[in-house]
């Protein structure tokens, strides 16, 4: 999950900048989606950015659940490999993880896991309609959701052995 929508206020470093109106009204839409779809986490990595952590809070309170919560400074200004290695490292026990990132490093990780972006690429006329991996490497919105369905354990996380079940941004979340 990529964080809220955030400001951009003047003199306020990038760690701490806070989330704007419309992040304020997507990091709950975001929770409401992720209990409605059937992805409440038991186990949540957040970076330490205010932003992310204003969009944890929110997305939370609509889960009715408090899955326990990392804040992981490795998370905030990571890259998409380094971030693979903090979720390598996450507890084996926990069936679903949200982490609660940045761009450009949470959608460099989500496009290097899924399988699809192995498959070699179609000229565009024999193309069949556009694939949610389609729309995720086009664009990963603030508060856009990337679920992937993870066949091994955290530690054993490889490019492009998981498969990309769901992609989903605030538009197409109920507000």
């Amino acid at each position: 999950m990529r964080h809220a929508k955030s400001a951009w206020p003047d003199d306020v470093p990038d760690h701490d900048r806070p989330l704007a109106r419309r992040g304020r009204r997507d990091a709950p839409a975001a929770g409401r989606w992720l209990r409605q779809a059937g992805y409440v986490p038991d186990h949540v990595l957040c970076s330490t950015a205010r932003r992310a952590r204003q969009t944890w809070q929110l997305a939370e309170a609509e889960l009715g659940s408090e899955p326990p919560t990392v804040f992981d400074p490795g998370v905030y200004e990571a890259s998409g490999a380094s971030l693979l290695e903090v979720v390598r490292r996450q507890p084996s026990a926990a069936r679903t993880i949200v982490v609660v990132g940045h761009h450009p490093a949470l959608p460099e990780l989500a496009l290097a896991l899924a399988a699809e972006g192995r498959a070699p690429s179609r000229p565009k006329a024999a193309r069949s309609p556009v694939t949610a991996f389609d729309r995720m490497r086009a664009k990963f919105p603030t508060a856009a959701i990337a679920v992937l369905d993870v066949s091994v354990p955290w530690g054993e996380l490889a490019p492009g052995g998981e498969q990309l079940a769901r992609f989903v941004t605030p538009h197409e979340m109920p507000q």
